[in-house]
């Protein structure tokens, strides 16, 4: 089993950097827990900490003016995502907007990776190939131990609330960035291995009975522990064995990997994607399928019915599609049934409920009898 390593398994995987998580500096006010009733599966949340404008560094700030050519006169902090990172959406005095992401200097000790200088790569380099879904690029800055990118503040509506209108939108815009590289040639410093980490889970999780005790003890009764655990014995090798294309796919495009309703907008019939530090090469079902379930975890139509859509403009593999949706539920469920860590109170009920979503849409694609046993899944 191969150690998950991007962000998409922070949400969307939802969340896998605990790095990029983890908390923070100093600067920075505690979150506030609450619950959010958007979600088809119920989860607990928090709010990030986040660095106000005052307490970025003063030179960072008159030089921002100076890149944009205008005084700030408002900083309206970005919440969204699972770090600490200081984002902020900026109104200028003449009257136009910028968005500021910067990262900064972190206490002996933090166990955060900043990943801006893969993010400013992909704006650098490749923007011919993530026009017009990506912000336009204005620049970046070095200073003080800071270090920040300039790009635009995007519009387009926030979802959710999920409609079957602006669903159909997102997922048929998402096909047309992945048709944009389909099979075409891509820089070679692109990974091309991130959605083989999600490979080996269910074989884990079969010849493992203190992994599957771990996942079947977080269900409610013991009634549904003992069929959580016997459903994993009698369905982990049809899940392992599924995964067989994912391994072997080879058609590849150009993946934002950590596309989810925090990194995105919709402007029209244009889905627009911030946050690229994870792009990579790989096939575009495993795109689709961290998408698509996390959709439908948020009140969005069926992920039967998204794939449709998204096929309507890029026709789909369907064995490499179930294999994605099969590696992103044994993600799910192993990060899901995984210890709390320290100052992210949300991550692993999050994943708990990506793990009811996908596991779901797995069962469903494998022909496999409905893991019920989901329902009793603590929250």
């Amino acid at each position: 089993m191969l150690p998950a390593t991007s962000l998409l398994r922070v949400y969307i995987l939802t969340s896998t950097n605990a790095a990029r998580k983890a908390t923070t500096a100093a600067a920075c006010n505690p979150s506030t827990a609450t619950s959010l009733s958007r979600y088809k599966y119920p989860m607990a949340v928090a709010r990030e900490d986040k660095p106000v404008w005052s307490q970025v560094p003063r030179a960072v700030r008159e030089r921002v003016d100076e890149m944009l050519g205008a005084r700030v006169v408002r900083a309206r902090r970005a919440f969204g995502g699972y770090g600490p990172s200081a984002t902020f959406v900026l109104t200028l005095d003449n009257g136009r907007r910028a968005f500021f992401k910067g990262v900064y200097p972190l206490p002996e000790g933090s166990a955060v990776r900043w990943r801006l200088d893969e993010e400013e790569r992909v704006y650098q380099e490749l923007a011919e190939l993530i026009t017009p879904w990506a912000p336009a690029y204005y620049g970046s800055l070095r200073l003080g131990g800071w270090h920040a990118l300039l790009i635009e503040a995007l519009a387009g509506g926030r979802v959710p609330p999920w409609t079957a209108s602006r669903a159909q939108r997102a997922v048929r815009s998402f096909a047309e960035l992945h048709a944009r590289t389909l099979g075409g040639p891509l820089p070679d410093w692109l990974p091309r291995e991130h959605h083989l980490e999600f490979t080996g889970y269910w074989a884990a999780f079969t010849a493992d009975r203190q992994l599957r005790d771990r996942l079947a003890n977080l269900c409610r009764t013991n009634e549904a522990k003992l069929d959580a655990a016997n459903w994993i014995v009698a369905h982990g090798p049809a899940l392992s064995a599924a995964e067989a294309p994912l391994v072997s796919a080879r058609r590849f495009a150009l993946l934002h990997f950590d596309t989810r309703s925090d990194n995105i907008r919709l402007d029209g019939n244009l889905l627009r994607i911030f946050d690229w530090p994870f792009a990579c090469a790989g096939p575009a079902e495993f795109d689709l399928a961290a998408f698509a379930q996390s959709i439908t975890l948020e009140g969005g139509p069926e992920p039967e019915q998204l794939t449709a859509w998204y096929s309507e403009v890029l026709p789909l593999g369907d064995d490499v599609l179930a294999a994605s949706v099969v590696g992103v539920s044994g993600f799910f469920a192993d990060r899901g049934s995984s210890h709390d860590l320290p100052g992210l109170p949300r991550l692993r009920s999050f994943q708990r409920s990506q793990l009811k979503s996908s596991l779901r849409w797995a069962a469903r694609l494998l022909s496999l009898p409905a893991p019920t046993w989901l329902d009793a899944l603590v929250d």
